[in-house]
C-alpha cells in the first residue's frame, strides 16, 4: 500500500509518496480558492494509486486568521453570554495607548443565555428541560446563525445538559460544538474560546474534506495531522478541527526529531522556512509541547507542539515604510501572484531577493519545472532601492537582512528567553526556502553545526509519514494529595482510560493502543499547573520540576491534582532511515553543474552549483557554494564548510560568527 504524506501551504503544496523503491516527490503551487484542487492535481502525477493519504490541513488556520469563518452563534448559561468577550482582560501591550483587542468571532446578537445551571460539585441547581433547550434553539436558528458553540458552566462535571441543547440545535439544522466534547476542563472562558474556535471554522474544514474525500480514489484512507504532531481520522478532524490549527508545521517537527537522533543530534532548533511564514521549535531530545496558545486573539486550549511562527517567508513582501525603512513582511505575496520573479506580479519579496543576488537558479528552480523571469528583477530593485537611497544590490541583500532578522528573533524566542543557549544545539533547516538562509542565521546565534535534511522542501509532507495515530483527553479533578494517596490518583485515570480505549478502537479497530498518563498540578493557591508525567511519585517529580523551574520547592505544601490527562497513541509504520556504509569524499562530476556568480555583502563571487540528486554520503565541499534540488536550495556561504553523511543529509559547519 502507498502511503502519501501532503502538506499544503500558503504558496506550495507538497506532496511525498513512500514506495518500495524509496520517495516520489511532487510540489506544485497552491490553490488558495479552493485547496483541495492542487492537492487532487498532485495526486494524480504520482506513478501508483495511494492507499493513504495523511494530510496536513491549513484550512483551519486561513478561515481563523482571514476571519472567513461561519456565522457563529455562543450558548452559554443565563448571565453569562459575554464571557467570550470579556475574556480575561489581560492587556497584552501594556503600555500601548492605542492597543485594541481583536473584534470578538461572535456578535453581541449572535449571544443567548440558557437556563439551567449546574454547581461546581456538578449537582444541578436548575434543570433545563427539552421544551427550553428547544425554544432556545429556535431563536439560535431564526438569529441566522450557521454553526453554534455551547459552552455551560461546569459541564465537564456534568454534561447532560450541554447534550439536550446539542440535540436541540442540530435537529434545528445547526452544526453544534459542545465543550463538554471538545475541552472537559475548568475555566470556562478558555473552555469557551475553545469551542468557539471549533464551531467557526467547522463548517469549512467539513466541506473541504468532504470535496477531498470524495476526489481520491476509492479505497483511498484520509487521515489528518493535529497540532499535536499526531494524526486523527478524517472524520474526527471534520468534528473537532481546532485540534488541526498548527498541522502543517507539526509534520515538520515531527520528522525533525526523526531524522535529527538518526543523524546523531538529539538537540535541535528545527527551522522551517516556507513561502508565507517561519516556524521554529526547540527540540531536547523529545518533541516541546504546549497546552495553549493563542490565534487571531484567541486562546486555544488543545495538546500542541510548541512552535513559534513569524511572518517571515520567501513570499514576503519588501517595502519602505512612511518612516524610510526597510520592512519584510509579514504580508506574503501568495501562490497568485506569487513573487515578482513568477512573472504575474510586480510585489518584491525575500525570493526576488535571493534570485538577484544569484543564490538561485532559474532554470533548477522546482527541478526546472517552473519557469523564472529575473530578467524582471533589477528594475524593480531599484525602484526600492532608490526610495531610501540605496542601490540596487544594497536593497536586494537589505531585504534578505530584514528577513533574517525577524527570524533570528523567533529563535530567540524558544531558546534564549527560556533558559536555552543556542550554541549548544545544531540547527535542523527545512520549508522550501530554509536552505538559503540556515548558515547565517546560524552565525548570528553562535550555532556551530546546521543540518538541511533530503528532500527539505517537502519535508512537512515527509513528517505525516513518521506522525502515530493520537488522540488526546483531559478531565478536571480537584484532588488535593493532603486528601488523596496516590494509589487514589492512580485510580481516577479508570474512567478516562475507558474512554480513551473505545475512542481509539474505532479510530484504529484492531491495533494496539498505548495509554501515556499526565497530571496537571500546583501546589494549593496558585493559579496555573505544571505538567508532570504519570511516575511511580509524582508529587516528588512535581516538587523538582517546580525547583527546576521556579529555583524554589515547598516539600510540606499541599499540592492539587487539577486535570488528569491521557494520550492515546496507535504507532505506525514509519519510514526506515538506513545509513550508508561507504562514503565518499570526492565530489564526482556529475554532481558539479558548474560555477557563477552570486553577491555576497556586496561582492560578486564565484560559487560552485551542486546537484544533490548526485552528491554521494561522505561528499566534502566548501563555499561558497549552492545545492539545487527539485524542492529547495542550500546556500553555503563563505568559510563555511559541507559534508554528506551517510543518511544523506547535508552537515554544515557554519565557521564562526557572522
Amino acid at each position: 500500500m502507498a502511503v502519501v504524506g501532503v502538506d499544503t501551504g500558503g504558496t506550495f503544496t507538497d506532496i511525498i509518496c513512500r514506495t518500495e523503491q524509496g520517495f516520489v516527490v511532487v510540489k506544485l503551487p497552491s490553490s488558495p480558492d479552493n485547496p483541495s484542487r492542487a492537492i487532487l492535481e498532485g495526486l494524480g502525477r504520482l506513478p501508483l494509486v495511494p492507499g493513504q493519504v495523511m494530510h496536513g490541513s491549513t484550512v483551519a488556520t486561513n478561515a481563523l486568521l482571514e476571519r472567513r469563518g461561519a456565522v457563529t452563534a455562543f450558548v452559554a448559561n443565563a448571565g453569562f453570554e459575554d464571557i467570550i468577550a470579556i475574556g480575561r482582560q489581560d492587556r497584552l501591550e501594556l503600555y500601548d495607548l492605542s492597543s485594541r483587542k481583536e473584534a470578538c468571532l461572535v456578535p453581541q446578537a449572535l449571544r443567548f443565555g440558557a437556563p439551567g445551571r449546574v454547581d461546581a460539585e456538578g449537582r444541578v441547581r436548575e434543570e433545563l428541560t427539552p421544551e427550553a433547550a428547544r425554544e432556545l434553539a429556535m431563536r439560535v436558528a431564526a438569529a441566522g446563525a450557521d454553526s453554534v458553540a455551547v459552552c455551560l458552566l461546569f459541564s465537564f462535571l456534568k454534561p447532560e445538559h450541554e447534550l439536550l441543547l446539542g440535540e436541540a440545535l442540530a435537529e434545528a439544522g445547526l452544526s453544534v460544538s459542545l465543550s463538554s466534547d471538545i475541552l472537559a476542563e475548568f475555566r470556562e472562558y478558555e473552555r469557551a474560546a475553545t469551542t468557539v474556535v471549533n464551531a467557526y471554522v467547522a463548517p469549512a474544514m467539513r466541506a473541504y474534506l468532504g470535496d477531498l474525500a470524495a476526489g481520491l480514489p476509492d479505497g483511498t484512507a484520509l487521515c489528518v495531522m493535529q497540532s499535536s504532531g499526531g494524526l486523527i481520522a478524517a472524520d474526527t478532524a471534520r468534528r473537532e478541527p481546532v485540534r488541526t490549527v498548527l498541522s502543517g508545521p507539526a509534520g515538520g517537527v515531527v520528522a525533525a526529531l526523526a531524522v535529527g537522533k538518526a543523524a546523531g543530534f538529539d538537540r535541535l532548533i528545527t527551522f522551517d522556512m516556507g513561502g508565507t511564514s517561519t516556524d521554529v521549535s526547540l527540540l531536547d531530545g523529545s518533541l516541546s509541547m504546549a497546552t495553549e496558545t493563542v490565534l487571531a486573539g484567541m486562546p486555544i486550549k488543545t495538546p500542541m507542539l510548541d512552535i513559534h511562527t513569524v511572518g517571515a517567508g520567501g513570499g514576503s513582501l519588501a517595502a519602505i515604510d512612511a518612516g524610510g525603512a526597510l520592512r519584510v513582511g509579514p504580508q506574503s505575496a501568495g501562490a497568485v501572484p506569487g513573487p515578482a520573479c513568477y512573472g504575474r506580479g510586480e510585489g518584491l519579496t525575500v525570493t526576488d531577493a535571493n534570485l538577484f543576488l544569484g543564490r538561485l537558479a532559474p532554470d533548477h528552480f522546482l527541478g526546472g519545472a517552473m519557469p523564472l523571469f529575473p530578467e524582471r528583477l533589477p528594475e524593480l530593485f531599484a525602484a526600492l532601492g532608490a526610495s531610501a537611497g540605496l542601490s540596487a544590490i544594497e536593497a536586494a541583500e537589505g531585504v534578505v537582512a530584514v528577513a533574517e532578522s525577524a527570524m533570528e528573533r523567533a529563535i530567540r524566542v524558544i531558546s534564549v528567553e527560556r533558559g536555552h543557549d543556542p550554541a549548544e544545539f545544531a540547527l535542523l533547516s527545512y520549508g522550501g526556502a530554509g536552505g538559503l538562509h540556515a548558515v547565517s542565521l546560524a552565525r548570528l546565534l553562535g550555532v556551530e553545526t546546521v543540518v538541511v535534511p533530503r528532500h527539505p522542501g517537502l519535508f512537512s509532507a515527509l513528517g505525516m509519514l513518521f506522525a502515530d495515530v493520537v488522540r488526546d483527553f483531559s478531565e478536571t479533578v480537584m484532588a488535593a494529595s493532603d486528601k488523596t494517596d496516590l494509589i487514589e490518583v492512580a485510580g481516577l485515570f479508570g474512567t478516562l482510560e475507558t474512554r480513551a480505549r473505545q475512542v481509539m478502537a474505532e479510530e484504529a479497530p484492531g491495533a494496539r493502543i498505548v495509554l501515556e498518563r499526565q497530571l496537571d498540578m500546583r501546589y494549593k493557591g496558585q493559579s496555573h499547573e505544571l505538567p508532570i508525567r504519570f511516575v511511580a511519585d509524582p508529587f516528588l517529580a512535581f516538587h523538582n520540576r517546580h525547583e527546576a523551574i521556579f529555583g524554589f520547592k515547598h516539600p510540606k505544601a499541599v499540592i492539587e491534582v487539577v486535570t488528569l490527562r491521557i494520550r492515546a497513541k496507535v504507532v505506525t509504520d514509519k519510514p526506515e532511515l538506513v545509513e550508508a556504509e561507504h562514503l565518499v569524499a570526492a565530489v564526482p562530476a556529475e554532481a558539479k553543474l558548474g560555477e557563477r556568480p552570486l553577491i555576497w555583502r556586496g561582492r560578486e563571487l564565484a560559487a560552485m552549483w551542486y546537484d544533490r540528486a548526485n552528491l554521494l554520503p561522505g561528499n566534502r565541499f566548501d563555499g561558497p557554494a549552492l545545492v539545487a534540488e527539485t524542492s529547495a536550495t542550500t546556500f553555503v556561504p563563505p568559510r563555511a564548510t559541507a559534508h554528506v553523511d551517510g543518511f544523506g543529509n547535508i552537515i554544515i559547519a557554519t565557521g564562526g560568527q557572522a
